[in-house]
C-alpha cells in the first residue's frame, strides 16, 4: 500500500520524558491469611458442610495474585471436607466457548493442578427467574447443579456507565454465572432498563434464587496490588458492594492531565480492560447510553501499536483508537472481536481504525493529522496499557504543567526510538 509523500518522509519526534506517579503501596502483607480469614467470618452460616460440592466462579481479567487466591479459596473448602471445583465466569469472552474460557483460566494461571479441583466449563445455564415480566435471568448450570456456590472478583470502575454498583461481583452474579446467555441479557435489556437498575435487580435475583452462599471482593491499589479483600454473605452484596467500589475509586490511578493531543498506547488487550483500553483512562466509550467519559480525558488523537498476547486476537476497542498498526489488523481474531462486540451491544468497539505500516508511522500519523501544529508543541503521552499508566512517556509540551504535580518525578529524557522494522524501542 503507497501512502502519503508526508507520511513516507522521516518524521522528528521531539525529545519525551520518562514520568513516573508515585503512589503509596498498600498491598497486603499475608494475602492468604486475609482470605482464610474472610472466610471463616462467612462459612459458618453459608451451609456449606463436608462432602458438599461447591463451584467456585472465577472471571477472565488480569487480576493480580489471580491463582494465588483461588488456590487458597478452594484448599479452605478442601479443609472442611467440601469439595470444589471452578467454573469460568466471563460471559462471552474465550469466543464464548468451553475451550476457550478454559484457556483463558489457565492463561490466568488458574490450572486444575495449581488449585487442586477440577475446572468445568460448560456454557450450559437454567433460567432462575423472570425480571419485569419479560427479562430472562439465567445462571450456570454446573453452579445450579452444584450443593452452593461462590464467586471471586475484583472491584473496579466499569467501562460503560458510573453508577454506585459497576464491575464486580453482582456484574458477575449475573453475567459472568449467566455465561454467554446471562451476558447477553444483561447487555441487550439495559438499553431498556438502564445498566445499573438492571444489574442491580438481576443480581437480587440471581441471589434470591440460586445457590450462592458468598462472594469474595477484592480491591487493588494504584500499583495492582491486592489491597483489600472481604467475603460477604450472598444477601449482603448487592447493599455492600458500593462501600468496595468507592475504595477502588480512590485508588484507581489517572494520567495527571485532562487534555492531550495524542495518545499511545502501546497494547490493549481483554485480561487489561473489557474494552480492551479502558475509557476511564482513554476518555473515549463511545456506544449507546454509555455515560460521557471524556471527564477523565479528552485526546485528538489515539494510536494503538499492539495487542497483548493474552488477549488471543480479541482486540476489542480498536474501534476507539484512530490509528493502529498492520500488525494489530493481521492479528485480530475477529470472529472474537465480532462475538464480544454484538453481546455487548458496543458494536463501534469494533470498528477497524486506519492502518498504518508500523509504530513509527501510526505515531507519525497522530502528530501529522492535528493541523499546523509543532511537533515540539504537541502535547503526548505514551502507555504501555489503561492498566499500568503509573509510569509513562510525555512530550516536552506537557513538561511544564508535570513538574508542578507533588506526586509526579521525571525520570529522564530520551529520543523515540524504532528499530527496523518501525517497532518503538522504550526503557522498562
Amino acid at each position: 500500500m503507497r501512502y502519503p509523500d508526508y507520511i513516507e518522509q522521516d518524521f522528528e519526534f521531539p525529545e519525551f520524558y520518562r514520568v513516573r506517579m508515585n503512589y503509596p503501596d498498600d498491598r497486603l502483607e499475608n494475602l492468604d491469611a486475609e482470605i482464610v480469614r474472610g472466610m471463616e467470618e462467612v462459612l459458618p452460616t453459608s451451609g456449606i458442610s463436608a462432602g458438599d460440592t461447591v463451584a467456585v466462579a472465577v472471571g477472565s481479567r488480569g487480576i493480580n495474585n489471580l491463582a494465588q487466591m483461588v488456590k487458597v479459596v478452594c484448599r479452605k473448602l478442601l479443609s472442611i471436607g467440601a469439595d470444589p471445583f471452578v467454573i469460568p465466569a466471563m460471559g462471552s469472552h474465550g469466543g464464548a466457548t468451553p475451550e476457550g474460557q478454559r484457556a483463558i483460566l489457565e492463561q490466568l494461571g488458574v490450572t486444575e493442578d495449581l488449585v487442586g479441583v477440577p475446572i468445568r466449563s460448560s456454557m450450559d445455564v437454567v433460567q432462575i427467574a423472570t425480571l419485569y415480566g419479560e427479562v430472562p435471568v439465567y445462571f450456570s448450570s454446573d453452579a445450579f447443579e452444584a450443593d452452593h456456590s461462590i464467586c471471586l472478583n475484583r472491584i473496579k470502575l466499569h467501562t460503560k456507565f458510573k453508577a454506585p454498583v459497576e464491575s464486580g461481583l453482582c456484574k458477575m452474579l449475573c453475567l459472568g454465572m449467566g455465561k454467554h446467555a446471562g451476558a447477553l441479557t444483561w447487555h441487550n435489556w439495559a438499553l431498556k432498563y438502564g445498566f445499573y437498575p438492571l444489574l442491580k435487580d438481576m443480581a437480587a435475583e440471581v441471589v434470591r434464587l440460586s445457590n450462592v452462599r458468598f462472594g469474595i471482593g477484592i480491591v487493588e491499589d494504584a500499583n495492582d496490588h491486592t489491597a483489600y479483600v472481604e467475603a460477604i454473605p450472598a444477601a449482603e452484596i448487592v447493599t455492600r458492594e458500593p462501600a468496595l467500589l468507592e475504595k477502588a475509586k480512590a485508588y484507581f490511578p489517572k494520567l495527571p492531565v485532562r487534555n492531550l493531543d495524542v495518545l499511545v498506547i502501546q497494547q490493549i488487550g481483554k485480561e487489561i480492560s473489557g474494552a480492551g483500553m479502558d475509557p476511564n483512562v482513554t476518555g473515549r466509550a463511545s456506544d449507546l447510553m454509555e455515560d460521557d467519559f471524556s471527564e477523565s480525558l479528552k485526546a485528538t488523537r489515539i494510536a494503538v501499536l499492539n495487542m497483548s498476547e493474552q488477549t488471543e486476537g480479541n482486540g476489542l476497542g480498536i474501534g476507539l483508537a484512530d490509528f493502529i498498526t498492520e500488525k494489530v489488523f493481521e492479528q485480530l481474531d475477529y470472529e472474537k472481536v465480532l462475538m464480544n462486540a454484538l453481546t455487548s451491544v458496543s458494536v463501534r468497539k469494533a470498528f477497524i481504525p486506519v492502518r498504518m505500516p508500523n509504530e513509527c508511522k501510526a505515531i507519525q500519523a497522530c502528530f501529522t493529522t492535528l493541523g499546523p501544529v509543532s511537533a515540539q508543541d504537541v502535547r503526548a503521552i505514551i502507555i504501555r496499557d489503561t492498566l499500568h499508566v503509573f509510569e509513562f512517556w510525555a512530550s516536552p509540551a506537557l513538561l511544564d504543567e508535570l513538574k508542578i504535580l507533588p506526586t509526579v518525578e521525571i525520570l529522564e529524557k530520551s529520543r523515540l526510538e524504532f528499530d527496523a522494522e518501525g517497532v518503538l524501542q522504550l526503557a522498562d
